[in-house]
């Protein structure tokens, strides 16, 4: 049997998402070392894991150094029941050591959550719930709102999370999806059903433009005021990728002036925003803590995501779910 441990600095974390019999799925799986490794402790260890072959591990996984790892020469994998494995995984990378990522399950959720988003934002639910007299609302008109039928939506990413935003609104009746994602090949947008668009037309076209772009040296402040300034009467923008690619002045200018455009921000940079921000005082903004990733429960279905590679691994199978130096590059 193989030899495994567990390695984070949050022991809160790795307790909730290998919770619900996971912890004890690994561990039956392979022989696990007794104690967990922190980056506080692991110096303490090293002997001991001279023949780890797996590390388990979830947020609050850090870098080992190139000494420690000298000292872990039989690790085959490392399994991160969690999102982004860009903090970490290069050194593993290097080496040849696998890394396994649940991003894909992280993507899910978020997913779910930004095409529900999308589709209320088009029926103007978020324009309703904060127009005002509501005994004045006129709810044949809905005041311009244009419903989910013959609209145009864009996203801004055609990565892990905007691939399946796609995938659940493409069946839809009439409606007309739009990408900018200079990593998105011609062929590729055909064969997802959508067009191929620039930011301006994006921005200019559709009735709601959902961001689902890393956060990466390339996409830092991309969304600018000349982007939020063309939006359509009664349009929505929803952030659940990374605050850090909007240039928020911008938008908040922006906003203030066009009470007709919402924008729901579910991440911002900084996270929290100060609290001074009009982020948290404009009525056409909505901004909920982060919330649109796994959380409560949610965050076991990582833990399964590994499980289900290293059972792939173990029958001498290539993992699903597996990182590359090349795919770090472009990853948040």
């Amino acid at each position: 049997m193989k030899k495994a441990a567990f390695f984070g600095n949050n022991l809160r974390d790795l307790e909730r998402v290998y919770a619900f019999g996971r912890k004890e799925t690994v561990q039956g799986m392979a022989d696990f070392y007794g104690t967990v490794i922190t980056q506080d402790n692991i110096g303490e260890h090293l002997d001991a894991l001279s023949d780890v072959n797996y590390i388990f591990t979830t947020w609050g996984m850090f870098a080992p150094t190139e000494e420690q790892l000298d000292a872990m020469p039989e690790l085959e994998a490392v399994f991160y029941a969690a999102g982004s494995v860009k903090g970490f995984a290069e050194p593993f990378l290097k080496r040849g050591i696998r890394v396994i990522s649940a991003a894909n399950a992280n993507a899910e959720f978020v997913a779910d959550y930004a095409a529900s988003q999308i589709q209320l934002a088009a029926k103007g639910f978020f324009h309703n719930f904060r127009c005002g007299d509501y005994r004045s609302f006129d709810t044949r008109n809905s005041r311009g709102i244009e419903g989910m039928f013959e609209i145009c939506i864009g996203l801004i990413g055609a990565g892990f999370v905007g691939r399946k935003v796609l995938s659940r609104l493409v069946s839809l009746p009439s409606i007309h999806l739009m990408v900018y994602d200079p990593f998105l090949s011609e062929e590729e947008a055909a064969s997802l059903g959508v067009k191929k668009a620039s930011l301006e037309e994006l921005f200019r076209e559709c009735l709601v433009v959902s961001n689902h772009a890393p956060n990466i040296p390339e996409t830092v402040g991309m969304l600018r005021k000349e982007h939020f300034s063309v939006m359509k009467k009664n349009s929505t923008f929803i952030n659940t990728g990374r605050g850090a690619t909007v240039v928020e002045d911008d938008l908040t200018a922006v906003l203030s002036g066009r009470p007709d455009i919402v924008a729901l921000l579910d991440v911002t940079w900084p996270e929290p925003p100060a609290e001074d921000s009009l982020l948290l005082k404009l009525p056409n903004i909505f901004y909920t803590t982060h919330i649109a990733g796994a959380l409560g429960n949610e965050v076991c279905y990582m833990a399964d995501l590994c499980i289900e590679d290293l059972k792939r691994i173990e029958k001498g199978e290539a993992p699903v779910y597996g990182v590359s130096l090349e795919a770090l590059k472009r990853m948040a």
